[in-house]
């Protein structure tokens, strides 16, 4: 019974925050005018109606703990959703993944076109830079610039780009686990980790939150990307939204690969009590951030 409304709990409060970034996508995502029009219909389709909302609810959450309101965090945790549906979009299309679903619909590039798809994400990567540095964001321009600095840094080359990079020829280069920890650390970890320390600087925090938010992050990262290649080995298509046992398929270096279903598990485990370690200093309060690391582990799509 504990588990249950553990479960109705978390998925209550994602749901919560999903429907605030998705309003405030609604709002940021204009159809616009003229022949450029189908561009912005292919930029909405990749963000709304569908994901976990992952980042935007740590970014949210790690604002909100951190005492900032939630009118500014949105923004910026809106801002993460372009950049992590841009690279959704690239990622899927023919010369990297090569997948025709995703959150249970035609992937965008199936949707529209191979060219509308690739020029959504461009889109998207930059209309999320420009939420960033607005001043209805932040007052302040130097905590705007501040993110824009953070969020760059974790989505290019030396973070989610650089490791795509790796990961499209890992296949050939036999990576052992510390080099699959160290991609996965880069291409999706990054952006989670910036998702929560990009709440700190939102609010504002002090040199010691922040960096235990950025550890936090970095952490559940590491056990969210398990969970994932855990899930693409004995997980349920319909349930995903997505295909299944292509990573392996494609030869992917994943942790599963490397050590087992139930060493990938036990790794994730250890990943997420490591996560939740960072989490004592702020006490109670971060109960929110707690329940998510759990659900990370425990979630089965």
């Amino acid at each position: 019974m504990a588990d249950a409304a553990f479960a109705h709990d978390i998925e209550a409060a994602l749901a919560d925050i999903a429907g605030a970034v998705e309003r405030a996508l609604e709002v940021l995502l204009p159809l616009g005018d003229g022949p450029e029009r189908r561009v912005h219909e292919a930029m909405r389709y990749a963000c709304l109606g569908g994901g976990k909302r992952l980042r935007p609810f740590l970014t949210m959450s790690a604002a909100w703990l951190l005492g900032a309101p939630d009118a500014r965090s949105v923004r910026v945790a809106a801002a993460l959703e372009m950049i992590h549906g841009y690279s959704l979009v690239h990622d899927d299309l023919p010369a990297m993944d090569d997948d025709t679903l995703r959150r249970g619909r035609p992937t965008c590039h199936i949707a529209f076109d191979e060219a509308t798809a690739i020029l959504a994400g461009d889109g998207l990567l930059t209309l999320a830079f420009e939420v960033l540095a607005a001043p209805a964001t932040h007052p302040d321009g130097a905590v705007r610039a501040d993110l824009v600095a953070l969020v760059a840094a974790a989505a290019g080359a030396a973070g989610m780009v650089g490791g795509q990079m790796i990961d499209t020829a890992a296949a050939e280069q036999r990576l052992d686990e510390a080099g699959v920890r160290r991609l996965q650390a880069m291409k999706t970890g990054a952006l989670i980790t910036a998702a929560c320390e990009a709440g700190a600087v939102v609010a504002g925090a002090a040199s010691a939150p922040r960096a235990a938010l950025r550890a936090f992050g970095a952490r559940l990262g590491a056990a969210f990307q398990i969970i994932d290649d855990v899930l693409d080995a004995s997980g349920n298509a319909a349930k995903m939204g997505k295909a299944v046992g292509k990573d392996r398929d494609a030869g992917k270096a994943t942790l599963v690969g490397v050590l087992g279903l139930e060493g990938a598990r036990a790794a994730a485990l250890a990943e997420a009590d490591a996560a939740l370690a960072h989490l004592d200093a702020f006490g109670p309060d971060a109960a929110r951030l707690r329940d998510i690391t759990r659900f990370v582990v425990e979630r089965e799509h």
